[in-house]
């Protein structure tokens, strides 16, 4: 799904979120209910392509957390009512690229450290799975932050490795890696909501949502 550069969203006043963030925000970008419906669609296409692999995911925290978590219970209840049973297997990593609202030179990928944990033996065949909220040129850019990544988990041997985001950042330089599953191309906009934040704060907007200039200048550091 394609958000062009000139919708104006939904006014702020057609939903509920937490009043300490009033003022704070622009616009409702994507509604929780349309999240959780594209959501589910991503869960039925995934299950489509696992076909009779285990599943292990590797969440990208923070800001993936909720999208992880909602995307994984959905492939857990087709998985119920399907004639297969699906393993499934859930691990973190981190990566730090933002201070504010401006992108840090270098990216940070913390945690993850021991993969193999993961499926208990190194040769273990299984459909890997890397979980992203958000993909955009500070994270992807030319494809040196998710070389580093897949290159730390490709010495596990998975069978298949596929990388699925909520969203998809749209700006004027080409990107040089495209997750093979997302939910929403969006304009360059700096979001928060649904688990995204702000120097920590927003992640309990059900709503993403635009911040403010007074938003921005509220909650920096």
């Amino acid at each position: 799904i394609q958000i062009s550069d000139n919708w104006p969203g939904y006014s702020l006043d057609l939903f509920t979120y937490p009043q300490h963030y009033y003022g704070d925000l622009e616009y409702v970008l994507i509604p929780h209910g349309i999240i959780v419906d594209r959501t589910e669609r991503l869960a039925k296409d995934i299950m489509q392509d696992i076909g009779d692999n285990d599943i292990v995911v590797l969440c990208v925290l923070k800001g993936g957390y909720k999208f992880c978590a909602d995307l994984v219970e959905h492939i857990k209840n087709l998985s119920r009512n399907s004639e297969r049973f699906i393993s499934m297997k859930v691990d973190f990593v981190r990566l730090k690229s933002y201070h504010n609202d401006q992108s840090m030179q270098d990216m940070q990928i913390m945690g993850g450290d021991d993969l193999s944990k993961l499926t208990g033996k190194v040769s273990f065949p299984c459909f890997l799975l890397i979980l992203f909220f958000m993909f955009c040129k500070d994270i992807v850019g030319t494809g040196r932050t998710m070389k580093v990544l897949l290159n730390n988990i490709e010495k596990y041997k998975p069978k298949m490795i596929k990388v699925a985001s909520l969203l998809v950042k749209r700006t004027s330089r080409p990107d040089g890696y495209r997750p093979d599953y997302y939910g929403f191309e969006i304009p360059d906009l700096f979001v928060v909501g649904y688990a995204l934040d702000y120097n920590e704060h927003f992640r309990d907007l059900n709503h993403i949502c635009v911040i403010n200039d007074h938003g921005k200048a509220k909650y920096r550091v």
